[in-house]
Formats: C-alpha cells, structure tokens, sequence
C-alpha cells in the first residue's frame, strides 16, 4: 500500500467522521446542554467505537476475499454504491435544521459519557458498512501488519480528534449559531466529497 493510498483512506475516513450523523447529533446535543468534558468522553469513545468497526472490517473481510475473489469484487462494488448513497443523503438533508439541545439538570459522569459515546457508535451500522467498503477497494490483502496497525491508529485518532473539537466548539452558543448559518453548503461539499470517493472506490 502505497502512502498515498495510506493518506487518502486517512482523509476519506476524516470526511467520513465530520459528515453528520448520529454521533454528531449525540455530540453537539451533550456539548451545547452540559458542556466540555461529557462531550469529551463522548469523543473518546467514538473513537474506540469507530477503532472496533474497523477492526472487525480489517482482519475480518481480508479472510473473506483471500477465500472468495469475486466476493472482493462484489463488496467493493457495492461498498462503493453506498458511499454514493450516503453522500447524496448528506446533500439532501443539508437544508435540514440543526437538532436543538435539550437542557439538563447536571451534566453526565465521564463514566456514563463514555458508555452512551460507545453504545451510539456500535449501534450505528453505517461505520462497518464504510469502513468494509474503504479497505476492500483501498487495502491490498498483503499490506503488512505494521500499516494495518497504524491505520488503526490514526482511525481512532482522526475520530477522537474530530469529536474534541467538536466538543469544544459547540460547548459555546456562538460557534453552534454559526454552524447552522452554514450547514447548507457545509454539508453540500462534505457530502460531494464522499459520492467522488464512492465513485472512485466502485469504478477502481
């Protein structure tokens, strides 16, 4: 695997991360209604959830195309397709309102930030879909152990990083006010981004 390969799944994958969904909704909800540090555990744990999705996709889909080449084809067709598909929802909904933050009375434990950051993320299928469809059209089958595991490690810091600043940026009235000026095109562009890669990942 070449480092160029290397750096666009990086890149792809950060895309991926900052185009909304439900741990972004999750995300700027807990940072505009109890602050910094909940929406910080909430952070890390998107990262470990996003870090075992990919892990499962990495070692688990390579066994399966050793086995089955046409399978390897097929997925990445299809893995492809729907890569398409989110980013056209992404434009669709991007004149979508921002959800509205609902206020609480004390915000949550770092404890209980970080199981609801973790059970939301394993329970949206969207990051195995993306994340099988990305190394089945970007990973050779015999890249070395070594990048697999910096890949791995730059998924769960691109994902925890992402949903830091996120946390630090909707912590303030401002900054989220200003988000929802621009959601239309911001969400236009990310979700352009991401039906190129799907085109690219289908057609390669």
């Amino acid at each position: 695997m070449s480092a160029t390969v290397f750096l666009s799944i990086l890149a792809l994958h950060f895309v991926a991360a900052m185009s909304p969904g439900p741990s972004f909704v999750v995300s700027v909800r807990t940072a505009a209604s109890e602050g910094f540090r909940p929406a910080a555990g909430l952070a890390v744990a998107f990262g470990l959830g996003a870090l075992i999705w990919a892990m499962a996709a990495l070692f688990g889909l390579a066994i399966v195309f050793e086995v089955m080449p046409k399978a390897y084809l097929g997925f990445k067709i299809a893995g492809g397709l729907f890569l398409i598909w989110i980013g056209y929802k992404t434009i669709r909904h991007a004149p979508d309102p921002m959800p509205q933050a609902s206020a609480l009375d004390t915000p949550r434990s770092m404890i209980s930030a970080l199981r609801l950051g973790l059970m939301t993320q394993l329970a949206n299928p969207k990051p195995a879909i993306f994340f099988g469809a990305v190394f089945a059209g970007l990973i050779p089958p015999d890249t070395p152990m070594t990048l697999r595991a910096l890949l791995l490690f730059f998924v769960f810091f691109n994902e925890s990083m992402w949903y830091l600043f996120v946390a630090a940026v909707f912590s303030r009235k401002k900054a989220r006010d200003m988000y929802t000026r621009a959601k239309l095109w911001t969400d236009r562009a990310l979700g352009g981004m991401i039906v190129l890669f799907g085109l690219k990942i289908a057609a390669g």
